[in-house]
């Protein structure tokens, strides 16, 4: 095991030790929904040029995913980033230059689709990163997609959000799994009109 691989991290939805309170997505086992936000792009572009930056042409795709980056869709105040790799397993190929940039490392997943998690220093994040060809990469993108095209679709996803965020949680990722069966059927959804149309 190398010394990248050895340090432990959470995996899906546990506590984040050293995240600074003002990037919880979770507090008092509230997730706070914002109304969409105009700064959401301008804040993907800067970060966009800040990860370019650091890790030139190893960046095989970097794209705004999540509801922040769908215009008009209420989310939760966190920018979520789409960082593709030629393999995200081999953290020595991208990781220093990242935690160097201000990207700290909080989760490490080797069994879902070797899936990395850094923060933002100055802005609140979740810089995802996938190897190259990566379905659930691909599945990000087209639920954003979809969301952005449909404007039936955005609504009956802020329907449920709104609903979720009046409950209580013990995670983070609690109410994203709460959010499981309206994005499958959204996604469904959408797969069944591009094969009507395709």
């Amino acid at each position: 095991m190398s010394p990248l691989e050895a340090s432990p991290l959470p995996s899906r939805g546990e506590p984040r030790a050293g995240i600074a309170p003002e990037f919880r997505n979770l507090v008092n086992g509230r997730v706070r929904l914002s109304e969409y936000d105009p700064k959401w792009p301008y804040l993907f572009r800067r970060e966009d040029g800040r990860v370019r930056a650091a890790l030139g042409d190893r960046v095989l795709l970097f794209e705004h995913v999540g509801s922040t980056a769908v215009p008009g869709l209420a989310a939760k105040p966190c920018v979520d980033l789409l960082l593709l790799v030629a393999d995200s397993s081999d953290e020595a190929a991208y990781l220093p230059d990242l935690e160097a940039a201000g990207y700290p490392l909080v989760i490490r997943e080797p069994d879902w689709y070797e899936h990395r998690v850094f923060k933002g220093s100055e802005v609140n994040l979740n810089l995802h990163v996938f190897s190259r060809g990566c379905e659930e990469a691909e599945r990000m993108r087209r639920f954003r997609d979809h969301l952005i095209a449909d404007a039936d679709a955005r609504e009956r996803y802020t329907a449920v959000k709104r609903e979720l965020v009046g409950r209580t949680w013990d995670r983070i990722q609690d109410y994203a799994d709460a959010k499981t069966d309206i994005i499958r059927r959204l996604l469904a959804e959408a797969d069944a009109g591009r094969g009507a149309t395709g």
